[in-house]
């Protein structure tokens, strides 16, 4: 846009360089993510992921660090997820020193962050991209670039509806700008608040996860804001969503769940999410729908999708996994204004009883398999388990869901 470019004069420069006013902070204290905020005039050259800054002697912060390094993607300790996530060198010149290689600056604030890491998998992709940029963007209201390191079309391509939301810019691959980029505000970094939602505090609450919810809605063309609409006032049963799963984590016993849940009196639909899955159709599927439920993993994270007040039902396998769920889907669920419901699976409704003993550690001590650490947890609980529900222990639950929905009738 050209009303956000300033044409780079030697007046100007030297405009900035007696006004001696830039700003520099950063956080670097977070357990998840390294956040800089620099203001009056930067430049970053995307193909060397060198970002430049004029540099006042008068900022402590700047006198303590000089320059630095950092990683622009909200795993920060997590070494495999960062591997290919290449690290931005933030460096300071002097006022004096040979003006940045461009002729125009954006007026315009700029965004660096990375879509590396374990993207690719939905959680990963809003927990650790999505809502962190939303956090970080949201006070622009569009006025905003967003310069992505290791930047995949495809993935740019499917949450595109949303980005452009977002940002009234072209998004631009860090790592193929051969030119200085110069920029009067640039932040380096997504603010993360925690697993897939927003702390409204930190935001001043001037925001929130209803707001995301709003904005996702809004994004892909849903037409149901919340459960009253469409919904089971009309006359119509209430639709369930069983989300589907083949390899780890399925139901074997998925039509006696369907059938029981008929009798319940639901509209019952199954859907396995992938990567071939569209996500507008998918997104509207779930949209339709007043009930949401899976077993724990990543395709719970449609929930991103449902109008407020419906019911999100996460179905826990064996293995202490109680609060990670409860952390990763159930808090995101009820900052959204979902109706949350836990169903913790028995022993006995676990395929693990047809590999081990009853009197196993593996029941008997699941900690003792965490204190092994990640992969042996994901290795026993996660990969190697399926979930055959009690249908009658279970429809409880989904009669709890009932009484939510009649409530909003």
């Amino acid at each position: 846009m050209e009303g956000d470019e300033v044409r780079i004069t030697s007046e100007y420069l030297e405009e900035i360089s007696l006004s001696n006013k830039t700003d520099v902070s950063c956080d670097l204290r977070s357990a998840r993510s390294d956040f800089c905020e620099i203001k009056d005039f930067a430049q970053i050259i995307g193909h060397s992921s060198i970002l430049n800054y004029h540099s006042p002697c008068t900022n402590s912060f700047l006198q303590a660090h000089k320059s630095f390094k950092l990683k622009p993607h909200p795993r920060k300790h997590d070494k495999i997820a960062l591997a290919h996530v290449k690290e931005i060198s933030i460096e300071p010149v002097s006022f004096n020193q040979t003006p940045p290689h461009c002729t125009v600056m954006h007026i315009a604030p700029a965004i660096v962050f990375s879509t590396g890491g374990y993207t690719g998998n939905m959680f990963h992709d809003f927990t650790d991209v999505l809502i962190p940029l939303f956090i970080t963007s949201f006070p622009f209201r569009g006025q905003v670039h967003f310069l992505v390191g290791e930047m995949q079309p495809r993935w740019i391509k499917k949450y595109r509806p949303l980005l452009e939301q977002l940002t009234q810019y072209e998004i631009i691959n860090l790592n193929k700008v051969r030119r200085g980029l110069c920029y009067s505000h640039i932040i380096v970094g997504l603010q993360f608040h925690k697993e897939m939602s927003i702390e409204p505090k930190k935001t001043g609450n001037k925001y929130s996860m209803v707001d995301f919810a709003q904005i996702m809605r809004k994004s892909f063309g849903l037409e149901r804001e919340n459960i009253t609409m469409l919904g089971i006032h009309n006359g119509n049963k209430p639709r369930l969503l069983i989300i589907s799963r083949k390899k780890t984590r399925s139901f074997t016993n998925v039509k006696e769940v369907i059938k029981m849940a008929t009798n319940l009196g639901y509209q019952v639909l199954v859907q396995e999410p992938n990567s071939r899955s569209k996500l507008r159709e998918f997104a509207r599927i779930v949209n339709s729908c007043d009930v949401l439920m899976g077993v724990h993993g990543a395709g719970l994270t449609n929930l991103v999708f449902l109008p407020a007040n419906a019911v999100v039902i996460q179905i826990v396998p064996l293995g202490g996994l109680e609060k990670l769920s409860m952390e990763y889907f159930g808090i995101p669920a009820l900052d959204m204004n979902l109706k949350y419901l836990q169903y913790n699976i028995s022993i006995e409704e676990s395929t693990l009883t047809e590999k081990y003993p009853k009197d196993h550690v593996v029941f008997k001590d699941p900690s003792s398999i965490r204190s092994k650490g990640w992969a042996a947890l994901r290795s026993t609980y996660l990969v190697n388990q399926n979930v055959k529900l009690d249908v009658t222990r279970f429809s409880y639950t989904l009669l709890e869901a009932l009484k939510h929905l009649h409530h909003y009738q």
